[in-house]
């Protein structure tokens, strides 16, 4: 295959997503967005009617859910929506900063000329969920960013991992930010990422994740103040 055709392929629409693909990322933001708080029983009917979705979709997307520890799958006591511990997301955060900032470098070095180009328009689509405060925009935005990310570094291992602690830590925002965050300064430093990614920039994108890093940790260390 030559590089004309790779990249009019990428650039082509995205393929459609699967039902369980859609079960995942629905049900995904309702839990970030705490429509579906910690410790809430949740069930396959009744995810299924909701959604308008089969329920082996919804099945496939739960055990995915729950490798990434946003539900517990509790034999004979049924599903429940995992709880929030600052603690575990401290851990979380250790594991995060060497992963993400790999993942940065990587996505600056191997990124094709289409992905460069959306890493640009994400940048714009932060800054612009921030200035009209839509917290649900910037989540959405922030999960096509660490997807694009971890597709661009092309490193199925460091994507894995990632894989497991975005939608954690999405949630973990979500539920504090208007007490501990600065969302105007988080917006900006994934912009920052994104448009050093856009560049090839190996060095400043792991900066500005490391940049990135070092305010999610403080927040996170706030909220225990802040409660």
């Amino acid at each position: 295959m030559n590089k004309r055709a790779t990249l009019a392929e990428i650039a082509s629409a995205a393929p459609t997503q699967t039902l369980t693909e859609r079960a995942y990322r629905d049900i995904e933001e309702m839990i970030v967005t705490l429509k579906l708080e910690p410790g809430t029983a949740v069930s396959e009917a009744e995810l299924s009617q909701h959604l308008g979705i089969g329920r082996t979709p919804i099945r496939e997307a739960l055990q995915r859910l729950a490798r990434e520890h946003l539900i517990l799958i509790l034999p004979r006591r049924g599903i429940l929506v995992s709880e929030i511990n600052v603690a575990r997301q401290l851990r979380l955060l250790e594991v995060r900063r060497e992963v993400e900032r790999l993942i940065a470098r990587s996505a600056a070095r191997r990124a094709t000329p289409a992905e460069r180009e959306r890493f640009v328009e994400l940048a714009r689509l932060f800054e612009k969920s921030d200035r009209i405060n839509d917290d649900v925009a910037f989540m959405r935005t922030d999960r096509e960013f660490n997807m694009l990310c971890s597709t661009a570094a092309r490193n199925e291992f460091a994507a894995g991992a990632m894989s497991q602690m975005h939608s954690l830590s999405r949630r973990f925002w979500y539920l504090h930010y208007r007490q501990a965050a600065d969302m105007p300064l988080t917006a900006k430093l994934h912009a920052d990422i994104a448009r050093a990614i856009a560049r090839g920039d190996e060095r400043q994108a792991a900066q500005a994740s490391d940049r990135l890093l070092d305010v999610i940790d403080k927040f996170t260390r706030d909220t225990l103040t802040a409660a």
